[in-house]
């Protein structure tokens, strides 16, 4: 077993820190100062975010933008179109499933 305090890791603002990565997917904890954003992107696999501390903007794709605090959790498709802004001092953990391995993998 592996542990983390996600509101407690001391990680670089806006630099994504990777904190497991296996074929089953990845968890990356994300510092974001007041006022900071990922801008609007998207990834291949599905991603869920998790607001482990302060407050944050999301929007999506699929529904339009909500305020999120402590505890937070969104699920963005797999190509979703998504941003996430900092309301305070916010540090969020992405989960990403692995997308379908037909698309890794043409022979699948």
């Amino acid at each position: 077993m592996i542990t983390w305090d996600l509101p407690g890791l001391d990680i670089s603002s806006g630099r994504p820190e990777v904190l497991h990565s296996a074929p089953e997917g990845r968890a990356i904890a994300i510092h974001l100062e007041a006022g900071q954003a990922l801008a609007d992107h998207q990834v291949h696999e599905g991603a869920w975010l998790v607001v482990a501390s302060g407050r944050v903007s999301v929007i999506g794709a699929q529904e339009g933008g909500r305020e999120m605090g402590p505890g937070g959790l969104a699920f963005f498709e797999p190509s979703e179109r998504h941003a996430v802004s900092a309301i305070d001092d916010a540090q969020v953990l992405l989960l990403l499933t692995p997308w379908p391995a037909s698309e890794r993998d043409p022979a699948h």
